[in-house]
């Protein structure tokens, strides 16, 4: 289980109803397909090693005992493989008949566990032939010297990490109101399998995912379906193989209706542990009247299967991405609309930079003065040149403010600055820190001033990424009345203002078009001798986009340095080399740990995704915090 994955499958296999022995040899061929490409964990449908639909033929001897024979010939097949398999069988204890799933690793027959749940309605006649799961730990008998568990409060560790703990759930079983799984879950199984054998009609196959996913976001777990196959259907059933494997409430993959059955992922279980250590309502620990089961069945293999999005934050698919955009837009738009209603603001004002962010700052206020009746003339919108504004960023600015119906406003900086340096006996050649940041820090006075001067209140135009690193001017355009943007990283910042140029369309969109074809830059150094940009906020601090996906793999899903560095290889492959990504891994370490101080004030701001970093919501951490476990791990990846 390299990088915490942990490889799995569900394989609905090719079988013969009531033919035991043929089942049990197209069950060891598929496992063996599937552990050759390296599954750590298998699972295969609900009594498949006698077919679901064999209806009074259950209670027949010749069956069970057939049945019996076969999981012993699948249990010594898994001899060197690797693997913890499950299969589904009847099973006869104590003169009563169970609905059963088989956990075998190594040659052996791990446990048993019996069916809670029997569906006896519509088409489904269970309780005809089968017993309910008996409660306690029992020793079931298979052969001469073979006892084994049978109960249904089983968990099946690995030897070596026990947290890798499965747990076995059967068809109703998650149909119910109270599904196993979740006293499972409790009990601490990080994976759910489930056996099933659910026939297809109408409608079927969404109400499924519904549950597997719910299951699975509920309990903070991995989940495998694993479904009968087409070769189950007769009379008037027909079977499916619709298999999935969902990761806390995400589908991973699924083997769609009547395709060939076999549904393969990697489950991040280090994902899964770090949010039930994070979500405090998720109970564990539960283990009273369970036994755990173990056996050496996770590899060192690194993951290939699962894909890496190089932008975490960004939907893929262009469907999507739109609808998150105009939700994402609306949640700003609708949380301002609430903070000028309740303070009864006469205007909003925002400056201007001719940049993403000052740009989405003010699409999101031209709504919610549309949301709250108010005329857009009261949205002043105010540039500030500065020695570093370029041609291209003025023009934007200006554009931009006009073509929103705003009341924009110039205000000319330098001199004032200029004259502050005088104060401070700064030299205005030294084109250090303070240099730049007087400049920020006026800016943020003179829309304080304004909003004070209008009784209106001042947008913060600030982004998440910039909050992560650092890269803002305490108490500069750090600090505002309201920030619209704070919770919204760089990479989403550029796909929601293009999501809003194409919705705007005419010559906004070309405004919009030009701003997000422009440099990121704060403007604060001089252009150079062509007058352009000279100043590149990506050649001082690194790609964005590497320190978006490094903050949410750090911050959303706990990942340590070595398997971000690892997904990182993965999904910007060709684009970077290792060393550039680790340099910007190490970069972003320390930038995030120093720079906690700024995060500990900022303003209020409306969370629109599972990141945050205000300190009234979801990141509390000491200013002062010592990242040197994380920037020594780093720095010698």
């Amino acid at each position: 289980m390299k990088y915490d994955f942990l490889r799995v499958a569900a394989v609905s296999p090719r079988l013969k109803v009531a033919d035991p022995a043929y089942n049990a040899q197209r069950i060891i061929q598929e496992m063996r397909e599937q552990t050759a490409s390296g599954a750590e964990l298998i699972v295969f449908p609900e009594l498949c090693l006698s077919g679901y639909t064999c209806g009074d033929l259950f209670v027949q001897k010749m069956l069970t005992d057939g049945c019996l024979r076969a999981l012993l010939s699948v249990a010594e097949a898994t001899m060197g493989s690797k693997a913890l398999v499950f299969v589904g069988l009847p099973v006869v204890f104590a003169g009563k008949l169970y609905n059963c799933a088989a956990a075998l690793a190594d040659g052996n027959v791990l446990g048993i566990v019996p069916k809670t749940y029997l569906p006896n309605y519509a088409e489904f006649y269970e309780e005809r032939h089968f017993s309910s799961a008996p409660a306690g730990v029992h020793t079931i008998l298979l052969a001469p010297g073979k006892e084994v568990k049978f109960a249904r409060d089983l968990l099946f560790r690995d030897l070596h990490c026990p947290e890798i703990c499965v747990a076995c759930e059967i068809c109703e079983d998650a149909w119910v109101a109270q599904p196993p799984s979740v006293r499972h879950a409790q009990a601490g199984a990080t994976v759910i399998v489930n056996l099933s054998a659910s026939n297809e009609v109408i409608g079927k196959r969404e109400y499924r995912k519904t549950i597997c996913a719910a299951q699975s976001g509920r309990c903070v777990c991995g989940y495998v379906y694993c479904d009968a196959g087409m070769d189950e259907s007769t009379s008037d059933m027909v079977f499916a193989g619709n298999n999935f494997i969902y990761e806390n409430g995400t589908l991973l993959a699924e083997a769609a209706p009547f395709a060939d059955g076999v549904c393969r992922a990697e489950l991040d279980i280090g994902y899964l542990l770090h949010e039930r250590r994070r979500m405090n309502t998720v109970k564990a620990g539960a283990e009273e009247g369970y036994e755990s089961l173990y056996a050496d069945f996770v590899h060192d293999e690194e993951p290939d299967l699962r894909a890496i999005s190089p932008a975490p934050f960004v939907p893929q698919e262009e469907n999507a991405l739109n609808e998150r955009a105009e939700l994402i837009l609306n949640m700003q738009a609708h949380a301002l609309a609430k903070r000028l209603r309740h303070t009864n603001a006469k205007t909003a004002v925002i400056g201007i930079s001719g940049g993403l962010d000052s740009t989405l700052a003010l699409l999101v206020t031209a709504r919610a003065f549309d949301l709250v009746g108010k005329d857009r003339k009261d949205i002043l919108t105010c540039t500030m040149p500065g020695f570093g504004t370029t041609g291209r960023t003025k023009g934007n600015s200006l554009a931009l403010m006009k073509e929103m119906g705003t009341t924009p406003r110039t205000v000319r900086i330098t001199d004032a600055v200029l004259r502050h340096f005088k104060d401070i006996g700064h030299a205005p050649d030294v084109l250090n820190s303070a240099y730049e940041n007087a400049q920020a820090r006026y800016r943020t006075m003179v829309l304080m001033d304004l909003a004070n001067e209008t009784g209106g209140l001042v947008i913060g135009t600030g982004d998440l990424s910039e909050l992560a690193l650092g890269w803002c001017t305490y108490n500069g355009d750090h600090m505002s009345m309201y920030a619209v943007n704070c919770s919204v990283p760089k990479t989403l910042v550029k796909h929601l203002v293009r999501a809003e140029a194409t919705r705007l369309g005419g010559r906004i969109e070309r405004i919009l078009t030009s701003i997000l074809e422009t440099e990121i830059s704060p403007e604060l150094l001089p252009p150079d001798a062509a007058g352009n940009i000279a100043q590149k906020t990506e050649d001082i601090i690194g790609p964005y986009e590497l320190h978006d996906f490094y903050l949410y793999h750090f911050v959303r899903r706990g990942a340590s340095p070595e398997k971000t560095l690892f997904l990182a290889g993965r999904a910007f492959a060709g684009k970077y080399t290792r060393d550039t990504l680790k340099k910007w891994l190490v970069s972003f370490y320390k930038r995030f740990f120093s720079q906690q101080f700024k995060r500990n004030c900022i303003p209020d701001g409306v969370k629109v995704g599972s990141v945050s970093l205000s300190p009234r919501a979801d990141w509390r951490m000491p200013s002062d915090a010592s990242g040197v476990l994380w920037i020594a791990r780093a720095e010698q990846l």
